[in-house]
């Protein structure tokens, strides 16, 4: 995640700030439920380097437990925010999370945080060149979350979308229709220009599922 316009950044923290967090209104129905409940909550706030805002968490564990996917892969670890909130939802799932990182203190920081959640065994965090690992990786997906370096966007589209399940979907964070905020190139274009996929936005999440 880079840096958006103070005048976007401060909306965004006032609508947080006035909002519970978002994990409260979750039901815990299981001994994993409450653990991962209880980290977030008293983690609340506290998350920097370059994760995304907790109402782009639950934008992410909502679609996975709304359109019940399995196959994950994150682009972009950090230090596990947004990993945790899509590794909770495919504990519902039966499903696991592939997500990668560069940076080996936030590797480290991230698998810290997925013990402390208890969701370890629902995540493959590997340390990684993104530009190199991802176009190897197998696939198929049907859940792609991109929160990397912005200027690479396209390129890891192009990568995992040949990869990509018949109605599965391809996220992306800090994404604008508008060009003056925008941070990601000709991603926007290159996505929403493609017939085989349908792109709202949820939270600050772009979402473009493909079309069964």
């Amino acid at each position: 995640m880079q840096r958006v316009p103070i005048g976007l950044l401060a909306a965004a923290t006032l609508w947080l700030s006035c909002s519970p967090p978002a994990a409260q209104g979750i039901p815990a129905t299981t001994a994993l439920d409450a653990k991962v409940k209880t980290f977030l909550e008293q983690r609340g706030g506290t998350w920097r380097d370059m994760n995304v805002p907790e109402a782009d968490g639950r934008a992410l564990y909502d679609l996975v437990v709304a359109r019940r996917l399995t196959r994950a892969l994150e682009i972009g670890t950090s230090t596990g925010h947004s990993a945790i909130w899509m590794a909770w939802a495919l504990s519902k799932t039966g499903g696991r999370l592939v997500t990668i990182d560069i940076d080996e203190g936030r590797h480290r920081e991230a698998l810290a945080n997925f013990a402390a959640a208890g969701l370890s065994s629902y995540i493959d965090a590997r340390l990684a060149d993104a530009h190199e690992l991802v176009p190897a990786l197998d696939g198929p997906f049907d859940l792609v979350f991109i929160d990397a370096d912005k200027e690479w966007y396209t390129n890891y589209a192009t990568a995992v979308l040949p990869k990509l399940a018949p109605g599965g979907c391809l996220t992306a964070h800090n994404v604008s229709p508008r060009r003056r905020w925008q941070m990601t190139g000709d991603f926007y274009e290159f996505i929403t220009a493609r017939a085989d996929l349908e792109t709202t936005f949820s939270a600050g999440v772009m979402v473009s599922c493909r079309k069964p």
